[in-house]
């Protein structure tokens, strides 16, 4: 699985409400352009990759999206969601290495963090990528 990296923007966004883990519509894109950590910080920021084959602008909806602590009086609250995917169909779907969240529910869909797969990766024609978001969910935050 690759690891999930933050945008510096994200903890300031969450903190001034501009992104909420329990009401927003969340959403994942798909881009080969390295994202800037430092000072990205919503979607028009991020080079998505073309409009075809399977893959529509501004990527897909997360579904089952829950924030919730993982067991009583831990502390460990964890941000997760049902695994999502892309399947190519009619073409390819084009070269991507950065899968994307963000809250579509913002008027400027402000970024959280991406996936780096670490290298070009290709959905040809009737294959499916499938970001597993495993047990352990997005991310995971403790209380201090």
């Amino acid at each position: 699985m690759a690891a999930f990296i933050f945008f510096d923007e994200c903890i300031f966004n969450s903190l001034n409400g501009a992104i909420d883990y329990d009401t927003h519509t969340f959403k994942a894109a798909l881009s080969n352009t390295a994202p800037t950590v430092a000072t990205f910080d919503e979607l028009a920021d991020i080079t998505e990759i073309a409009n075809a084959n399977g893959y529509t602008t501004g990527g897909v909806t997360l579904t089952s999206v829950t924030l919730a602590e993982t067991g009583g009086g831990t502390g460990i609250w964890q941000w997760s969601c049902a695994d999502f995917s892309w399947t190519a169909s009619g073409g390819s779907i084009g070269t991507f290495q950065y899968v994307v969240i963000y809250s579509d529910t913002s008027t400027t869909d402000k970024l959280i963090g991406y996936y780096d797969y670490g290298g070009a990766v290709n959905i040809t024609t009737g294959n499916t990528f499938t970001v597993d978001i495993g047990a352990s969910g997005i991310f995971q935050a403790q209380e201090p």
